[in-house]
């Protein structure tokens, strides 16, 4: 059944309407400094196209409320898959258990009428046997390239969520969140040697793209590319030395290393790094880190976070001086200061906390292959996988899925097993050249915070790091 008005997913006959649910959330909360009732209803897929043949298909739909009251720093929240007037009157029991608030209550999020993304439905605009067939193209044309392709991937994957915030100051905000998503992983194999190469691309838009022949064959591409040049990489070496970061994906590092020591959570409790340095210098000049929710059809653009506050650019360091953090509304109370549009949430199974949105460094002015040319020995990092960082030192280790040898300003060999390992305020201050070539990622990031999982984008130039630990295997 198609509904004209997304909403329909929200509001059912017999079960809750929107005057019901201001109704209840006004007497939930009125003993709150803030909160709000946040609705939520997703239909999502995802297609895997594994050894020449689909090995899954999954279709899912699910919807249901979170209920949250804060009042200080104590936060109540109840959530259930039962969106109806009953279950969230028995989830408001739930905040009877705080302390009233002392305060007035927190004013509502602004209001605005930005539309970055459309409101269309991708899953239903695409008929299932053409996303089959999209696969099956892809799989053939990748082993068509390469008698040293042995195995090839493909994942294909959208979803479709509505979400709805009810505050009770009558406030309220509806969102429509499309989200598409094409990976594809080529296994490439010679003798007995074989080395994998992965592209991916996505966006809060519809299918179309997705579908566009110069598209995916870009990544068929792209991802054979990495695992023929994987298939002659050497070990790579080990030892502090210079790095040469390449522009948009390796972003995920400053994500990382840096982007999460900004969070206003992290800040207010004087965990993170970052803490209490607000106008001071933590970066070398010339650095400037952004956050942005408001790029059009990006992976990490919202119109409204999950708080109801819109999104906007949030500079959180500029020409190296720390100006601003990443804050959700409880924690820009707390610290005196308004909220960023960082409030997110995973589900409506989940209370919000600060998050990043799309994360990236501005451009210099520095040609990256001068930058190459200043590399007497050292290396270049294309392309990253996995990390792990410990957010109170900003200490981080990175591994390499596509880097090179440099040496006298020259790529050399590709190499094998390298690992970064630094901590991030350190290595913001041994940037000393940021190329002119400022690019964000393809749109497949995921971010991972406290067992949540959200859309996330990142970028940065070509980047020279003085000196950064490289972990390798040579001997």
């Amino acid at each position: 059944m198609t509904y004209t008005d997304p909403r329909s997913y929200l509001y059912q006959p017999g079960l809750l309407d929107p005057d019901a649910a201001q109704r209840i959330t006004r007497e939930a909360l009125k003993s709150c400094d803030d909160g709000e009732l946040y609705l939520q209803y997703s239909a999502t897929e995802s297609f895997g196209f594994d050894d020449g043949r689909l090995k899954m298909a999954d279709y899912s739909t699910g919807s249901g409320f979170g209920l949250r009251g804060v009042s200080g720093e104590m936060t109540g929240f109840s959530h259930a898959n039962d969106m109806s007037e009953a279950a969230i009157r028995r989830a408001g029991e739930t905040l009877k258990l705080l302390d009233p608030a002392k305060e007035q209550p927190a004013p509502p999020p602004r209001q605005n009428n930005r539309h970055l993304y459309t409101d269309g439905n991708p899953l239903e605009l695409v008929p299932f046997a053409q996303k089959v067939a999209l696969c099956q193209q892809i799989d053939a044309a990748a082993r068509a390239r390469d008698p040293r392709v042995a195995q090839v991937s493909v994942g294909l994957s959208g979803s479709w969520t509505v979400v709805e915030v009810v505050r009770a100051d009558g406030f309220i905000a509806t969102d429509v969140r499309p989200l598409v998503r094409l990976n594809v992983s080529i296994v490439a194999q010679d003798g007995d040697r074989r080395e994998t190469g992965t592209y991916g691309f996505g966006g809060r838009y519809l299918y179309d793209k997705l579908f566009e022949e110069h598209e995916w064959e870009h990544a068929i591409d792209a991802a054979l590319a990495q695992a023929l040049t994987n298939l002659r990489s050497v070990a790579a070496p080990a030892g502090e030395m210079t790095v040469l970061l390449g522009p948009g994906w390796p972003g995920i590092l400053l994500h990382e290393a840096v982007g999460h020591g900004l969070e206003g959570d992290f800040n207010r409790k004087g965990s993170s790094t970052f803490s209490g340095k607000i106008g001071q210098r933590v970066a070398a000049p010339g650095v400037t880190v952004v956050d942005d929710g408001t790029m059009q059809n990006r992976r990490g653009s919202l119109s409204i976070d999950d708080e109801g506050t819109p999104t906007q650019e949030n500079v959180l360091i500029e020409d190296g001086i720390l100006r601003a953090y990443m804050l959700d509304r409880m924690n820009a109370r707390l610290m005196g200061v308004a909220p960023t549009g960082n409030g997110r949430r995973e589900s409506y199974a989940h209370a919000p906390m600060p998050r990043m949105t799309n994360t990236f460094m501005r451009s210099g002015n520095d040609d990256p292959a001068e930058l190459l040319s200043r590399v007497k020995n050292g290396i270049f990092a294309k392309s990253f996988g996995g990390g792990q960082v410990d957010i109170v030192s900003g200490k981080f280790v990175f591994s390499c899925t596509e880097a090179y040898l440099v040496k006298d300003g020259k790529l050399g060999d590709p190499i094998k097993g390298a690992t970064l390992i630094g901590d991030g305020p350190t290595a913001l201050n041994k940037i000393t050249g940021l190329g002119n070539d400022m690019a964000l990622d393809d749109g497949v990031g995921v971010c991972g915070k406290a067992g949540q999982s959200v859309p996330a984008g990142v970028g940065q130039p070509t980047t020279l790091v003085s000196a950064l630990t490289v972990g390798g295997t040579a001997g």
